[in-house]
């Protein structure tokens, strides 16, 4: 599908497509595919103030109300999960069944968050003094920012949108500059949803078009209590770093540079499937990418040769092809980023298997690469930079204790995985001395995280949670409330202060 064919489809005014000067072009053949209207800091300025205002209105809704727009969101998304998918596929470059699996996360998170709208429970907990309760409660915060990076172009938003609206808070969305479209697509779709609705405040959902000028005066503004934001640890330690000095709260979805340890007793069928899927999967662009391996001495020459045989193999081409396995790099600047690593790796010493362009004759406008594996040898034993592009590092090991080291010894601590049908070493890997990592998975590769478990990392990449288990605390205030139902006023502690 093409871009007026998506927006026919969504049933989108077209002319949005020639509104502006800014220019989108899809990776997938490099052509541009719209000229968007940019917004001014007037615009956002008032997408703010009607989200501030919006608040006071939603807030009063009970939850389970909310609810129900998140439902009635989901079911748009099923009715256009294939056209989604296809706009993904197109702006982003994902292969179709990564596209429509994204769909399907924001589908899932719906659904989850539909169900969360009935159960944001507090606590009763033990008063020491007598005739009196102690609660904990849990109250809407405010405008949720969302920044959200162009890997993942629409899930992110969902992650977030879709809890922070149960939770009471408006949404004001900056999607990256390199994937507007979709946001665009999203945010149509949820207008449809309000409508159907019916009562919900004008600047509920808003988005923000524009580069990094737009995004920092979201950042900036004390009427956006919370700023969700995804994207290189440099934005990030920007970002934390201006929202605290507001005393704002932020959630930061950073680098990862993710480890799989694959151990002597691993299957390695199963590893080498793991291995491929998470090195080359979204052509190496995603935060949970796997990029490092730490082989055991017996099995690392012979895990080593399965995959260089599967590298071979690898369907390079265009996403929109069944039967395509990598699409291409998001533009040129990842391209130059991902050969100046390997350049670097073969100056230390390291072999190198694979890397350099694809597919440029048919494509000369796209950037489409061959993946690569760095052999570190004796050149390199650990990497602590992250590429944002298919170069998997491959490093020995001996003893599980010191590769499980090695895999911490790195700035990020997104996700981690070991292989192995030892017990032993699969709970040494999950405990408090194993990884450092927010995901810590066993015969289960890196990428592919499920939406019901809270999704982050620690470290450089950020500590935040979304999505999942008790993530929606994020969007909302903590208050404790003490009830004295007594003709008393005894104090805590026991302390005396009379009077008489």
């Amino acid at each position: 599908m093409n871009i007026q064919e998506i927006f026919s489809a969504l049933d989108m005014d077209q002319g949005i497509l020639a509104s502006g000067d800014y220019k989108i072009s899809s990776p997938v053949d490099g052509k541009v595919i719209a000229n968007l209207k940019l917004d001014s800091k007037d615009d956002v300025e008032k997408k703010i103030a009607a989200a501030a205002d919006a608040f006071k209105a939603w807030r009063r809704l009970p939850a389970p109300q909310r609810g129900e727009l998140v439902r009635i969101y989901g079911e748009e998304l099923r009715k256009h999960k294939e056209t989604l998918g296809a706009l993904i596929t197109l702006e982003c470059g994902k292969i179709i069944s990564e596209g429509q699996g994204e769909v399907q996360e924001m589908i899932d998170i719906c659904d989850f968050a539909v169900g969360l709208s009935r159960q944001l429970y507090g606590l009763t907990i033990a008063s020491e003094r007598p005739n009196h309760a102690l609660r904990e409660s849990w109250h809407p915060m405010g405008p949720v920012g969302v920044i959200s990076a162009f890997n993942f172009p629409m899930a992110v938003w969902a992650w977030n949108s879709a809890l922070a609206l149960v939770c009471g808070d408006p949404v004001i969305w900056k999607p990256s500059e390199k994937t507007p479209l979709c946001a665009l697509a999203c945010q149509h779709l949820l207008d449809k949803a309000i409508a159907r609705f019916g009562n919900a405040p004008e600047g509920l959902s808003s988005v923000i078009i524009g580069e990094r000028e737009v995004g920092e005066q979201l950042v900036d503004d004390k009427r956006v209590p919370l700023i969700s934001a995804t994207g290189s640890c440099a934005m990030g330690r920007v970002v934390g770093q201006r929202v605290a000095a507001r005393f704002g709260k932020s959630i930061l979805e950073l680098g990862g540079n993710n480890a799989i340890i694959v151990a002597e007793s691993a299957d390695l069928d199963m590893a080498t499937r793991a291995i491929v899927f998470g090195a080359v999967g979204t052509a190496g662009q995603r935060c949970t990418t796997t990029r490092r391996i730490f082989a055991h001495d017996s099995i690392y020459d012979e895990l080593l040769s399965r995959l260089k045989a599967a590298y071979k193999q690898l369907p390079i081409g265009n996403p929109q092809e069944a039967g395509t396995l990598i699409g291409p790099l998001i533009d040129g600047r990842s391209y130059e980023q991902m050969e100046q690593a390997l350049a670097d790796a073969k100056a230390k010493g390291c072999d190198v298997y694979g890397g350099g362009r694809a597919l440029e004759k048919e494509f000369p406008q796209a950037y489409y690469v061959n993946p690569a594996i760095v052999e570190g040898g004796k050149a390199m034993t650990n990497n602590a930079h992250e590429t944002f592009a298919p170069i998997l590092y491959f490093f020995r090991y001996s003893d599980l204790e010191e590769a499980i080291e090695r895999q911490n010894d790195v700035p990020q601590g997104l996700s981690s995985a070991i292989f192995t049908l030892n017990m032993r070493e699969a709970e040494l890997f999950t405990s408090a001395v194993g990884s450092d990592c927010g995901i810590a998975n066993v015969n289960v590769g890196t990428s592919g995280a499920e939406i019901g478990g809270a999704f982050g990392g620690e470290k450089e990449t950020g500590g935040g949670r979304e999505s999942g288990s008790d993530s929606w605390k994020a969007y909302m205030r903590r208050s404790t409330a003490t009830v004295n139902y007594s003709s008393e006023l005894p104090l805590a502690q026991g302390i005396k202060f009379d009077l008489n």
